[in-house]
């Protein structure tokens, strides 16, 4: 037989079951807790990296929309500059187009006023042909 000395009593084992179940328990409620406080840190160090990006992200479009604007300031004052010389050079085309309409006039006028003359003269060498001829045949 075995004594009874080796053996825990009934209350004993009952003692040491429950430890091993509380251990255990513990043990996992240490688990869960580290994986939920470890989980949270790591959500915290992914939102924080998500801030970083954020902010990253937002300095560079930042820049680029100044970089952008700045271009856009300078193509308009560029638009401008041209429009000012287009207007310009519209106002001198006009200008120019008056004086053409003005010499055109003129040179109408002239081209009648040759015409007339050439009417003239070609009539005052036929008056004169006829003389020439009418001396000719007298003589």
């Amino acid at each position: 037989m075995i004594s009874n000395m080796h053996r825990p009593a009934r209350g004993e084992k009952g003692e040491l079951a429950m430890k091993k179940v509380v251990k255990k328990k513990v043990t996992k409620a240490k688990k869960v807790v580290k994986g939920k406080v470890g989980g949270a840190k790591a959500k915290k160090d992914e939102v924080a990296i998500l801030k970083q990006g954020m902010t990253k992200f937002k300095r560079e479009s930042n820049a680029k929309i100044k970089e952008l604007e700045a271009k856009v300031k300078e193509v308009n004052e560029e638009l401008g500059k041209k429009e000012v010389e287009l207007n310009r050079l519209q106002d001198e085309i006009g200008y120019k187009n008056k004086q053409l309409a003005s010499k055109d006039v003129e040179m109408e006028s002239y081209k009648k006023a040759t015409e007339d003359k050439i009417f003239q003269l070609e009539a005052k060498v036929k008056e004169l042909e006829r003389k020439v001829q009418g001396t000719s045949i007298t003589s």
